[in-house]
């Protein structure tokens, strides 16, 4: 996942994505390396997020699922801090604390857990 904000105020482009955790230190270090080269005003970092997913082909003929998936997530207090969409698929970063939560919120709200 990727995410890039302008502020037009400040004049700053900020970038945010997100990398295996296998990957977390390495990536840190480069980006750490580069900062300089790139008039970077600094790195900021977050090891203790996870990604959601929903995934099907369904999303493109069923209106609605991002906003029932953020309705579900908000009912049970859980902030989104990052949000990228494509066409069969709604991913959220979230505080890695609420995994398990989230997981089974959603898995119930779409009934994923009906056999």
């Amino acid at each position: 996942m990727i995410v890039q904000s302008v502020s037009a105020r400040e004049g700053l482009t900020n970038f945010a994505f997100t990398v295996h955790r296998s990957d977390f230190d390495k990536a840190q270090a480069i980006l750490q390396g580069i900062c300089d080269e790139l008039s970077a005003m600094g790195v900021q970092t977050d090891d203790k997020v996870v990604k959601v997913s929903l995934v099907g082909i369904g999303m493109r003929s069923h209106a609605g699922i991002a906003a029932q998936m953020f309705e579900v997530l908000h009912q049970e207090n859980i902030n989104i801090q990052m949000i990228s969409t494509s066409e069969i698929k709604i991913s959220v970063v979230i505080d890695e604390k609420y995994l398990e939560l989230a997981v089974r919120s959603l898995h119930s709200a779409f009934e994923l857990d009906k056999e």
